[in-house]
Order: C-alpha cells, then sequence, then structure tokens
C-alpha cells in the first residue's frame, strides 16, 4: 500500500514536471513543485510558531532603517514589473478582451515570461512584511488574511507560469496588483519614515478600498470571457480560477474593511494631546470599544487600545 502510494506520488511528480514549459523551466524554483512548497510551508511555521516563540524574552527590534529601504525598493521593483507588463503586451498588442496564451518564441513573448516570472519571485520577497512583524513583536497584526494571501499567492502563481508563463489575459490580475503594490509599499515606506511625514499618512483608510478596487476590476476583466461569442483561450480551468480567487479576496478584505471602518474596531477617533512644555502635541488614538488598532505616527508604530490598555503595533492590510 505505501510503496503504492510512494509509486503513484512519483509517477504524478515526473508528469508535472514533463508539462513545465521549456521556456521557463530554467528560471529559479521552476525546476518542481517541491522547493516552493517547502519555502511556503517553512514560512508559515516560522510566522506563527518559531518566530514568536524566539521572540518572546527578546526585545523588539527597531528596523525603520531597513524598513524604509525594503518599502521603496518594493516600490521601485513593482513599478518596474508594471512597466514591463505593460510593454510585454497590454499597452502594445493586448486588446484587454480575449488575449490568448502566447505559445511563441518571439522577443515580446520572453518579455512577458520574464516579467511573469519576476512577479511570481517578488511574492517570495514579500515575505519580509511578515518577518518585519515577528522581529518587531507585532504578532496580532500576522492574521489569517494576512498569512493565507502571502502563501497562497506565490503557491498559485507557480502553477500558472510553468504550465502557461505568457499567459494572456491571465496576466491581468499580475499586473493590477502589482499596481497596487506601488502605491502600498509607498504609503509604508512613508510610515517608516519619521513624525514629519505622519501629516501625509491621512489615507490609511483607503489602501483597503484600494484593495477591493482592485479585486473588482480583475473579476469584471475575467469575466468576459463568459459573456463572449468565441474566445479559444487556451486553458479554461486558469479563467475559472482568476475569477474564483478575485471574489473570493473581495470577500476576505470586505470583511477585513466591515470589522475595521464600520464596526470601529480598528477605525480611530483622533483627538490632540493639549502641549504640555512647549512640546507638540501629538494625535492620538482614543476607541471606544477598547479594540481599536491603527494610527501610523510615522515610524511604523501605531497606538492600540485593548482593554484600556496601550500596546505598540502596527496594522498593514496586504
Amino acid at each position: 500500500m505505501l510503496r503504492d502510494t510512494v509509486s503513484n506520488l512519483v509517477k504524478f511528480h515526473d508528469y508535472l514536471i514533463s508539462k513545465i514549459d521549456p521556456r521557463v523551466r530554467d528560471y529559479p524554483l521552476m525546476q518542481d513543485p517541491v522547493h516552493m512548497t517547502s519555502i511556503l510551508l517553512t514560512y508559515v511555521f516560522l510566522s506563527v510558531y518559531i518566530g514568536p516563540r524566539l521572540m518572546a524574552n527578546r526585545k523588539p527590534f527597531r528596523l525603520n532603517t531597513a524598513m524604509i529601504i525594503y518599502n521603496l525598493s518594493m516600490v521601485l521593483l513593482n513599478a518596474y514589473i508594471v512597466y514591463e507588463f505593460l510593454m510585454s503586451g497590454w499597452a502594445t498588442t493586448f486588446s484587454w478582451r480575449c488575449d490568448l496564451i502566447d505559445t511563441s518564441s518571439t522577443p515580446q513573448a520572453f518579455r512577458m515570461i520574464r516579467v511573469a516570472w519576476l512577479f511570481y519571485f517578488s511574492k517570495y520577497i514579500e515575505l519580509l512584511d511578515t518577518m518585519f512583524f515577528v522581529l518587531r513583536k507585532k504578532q496580532t497584526q500576522i492574521t489569517f488574511l494576512h498569512i493565507f494571501h502571502h502563501s497562497f499567492m506565490p503557491w498559485t502563481w507557480w502553477w500558472g507560469i510553468t504550465l502557461t508563463p505568457a499567459g494572456g489575459m491571465g496576466s491581468f490580475h499580475a499586473m493590477v496588483n502589482a499596481t497596487v503594490h506601488v502605491i502600498m509599499y509607498f504609503y509604508y515606506g512613508l510610515s517608516a519614515a519619521g513624525p514629519r511625514f505622519h501629516k501625509y499618512l491621512w489615507w490609511k483608510k483607503y489602501m483597503t478600498a484600494i484593495q477591493l478596487t482592485q479585486f473588482v476590476l480583475v473579476s469584471i476583466h475575467i469575466s468576459q470571457y463568459y459573456f463572449m461569442e468565441k474566445c479559444d483561450y487556451q486553458v479554461p480551468l486558469w479563467i475559472h480560477l482568476i475569477w474564483m480567487y478575485g471574489v473570493f479576496f473581495f470577500l476576505l478584505f470586505s470583511n477585513f474593511w466591515i470589522q475595521a471602518y464600520i464596526k470601529g474596531k480598528r477605525l480611530p477617533v483622533i483627538e490632540d494631546i493639549p502641549k504640555q512644555n512647549g512640546s507638540t502635541s501629538v494625535p492620538i488614538s482614543v476607541v471606544a470599544n477598547g479594540n481599536g488598532k491603527h494610527l501610523e505616527n510615522g515610524n511604523g508604530n501605531v497606538h492600540n487600545y485593548t482593554n484600556g490598555k496601550l500596546v505598540l503595533g502596527k496594522v498593514k492590510e496586504i
């Protein structure tokens, strides 16, 4: 029984390897699903179990400089990814309707393959978001939504770019996601840059609205497939999965929005501390129900109020 199971797993593994598109086979992490799955499982284990225990009796690290460099680097990386997606099809030859998978060996096809892989690889870099939380002892911010989004995205994208690396209309959601991340990482770069940038952080609430808009755009674009008279997209399964992805994450982020800004669990009431000894007043977050978690003070911290006790933390919707 065990021997048959192992034999079947080996056969399935070999079958997957044989289906990897030869144009992407030599890229890092593209050789088989074992390596990337192992990395993501390790990430989850470190974030949820090992990391918090290692930091339990240690002081939180102050990583403001590292966070500024990281966030602004991610702005540049994602801006480059958006540009490459546009130049490899979306702003040049694509119709934005039934754009088929490119199986050719043209320069444009290889350009799309390179940017698709770069987008995929950027998802592993983004795992550092969680590591910053762990090292700064912000464990309360590592939610199910946070972990699921960070691990599920690269895992699913491996299957997409190993089988169809130049995915046509199936790559639209990646371009939109990279665009959102330009805005998001710019915000977090400012939030880590110091109090002098605090006045520019008033739009945090709208980050979730931008995320929701992303999933609406993705769902609308991919839904065109179901209303076209003819669209011979080579792998319809990708269409169905992308549609489900857009709807599923829209529901998850909508729930976050409701909990955070309608029910008020993260929505702060801003008040000013009176000036004392000539010092400048500092805005604080006062939340009546004691569950608020949300006010950037310009250096990556947030004033949290839980049962009347002030705790330092950070809310980061990704």
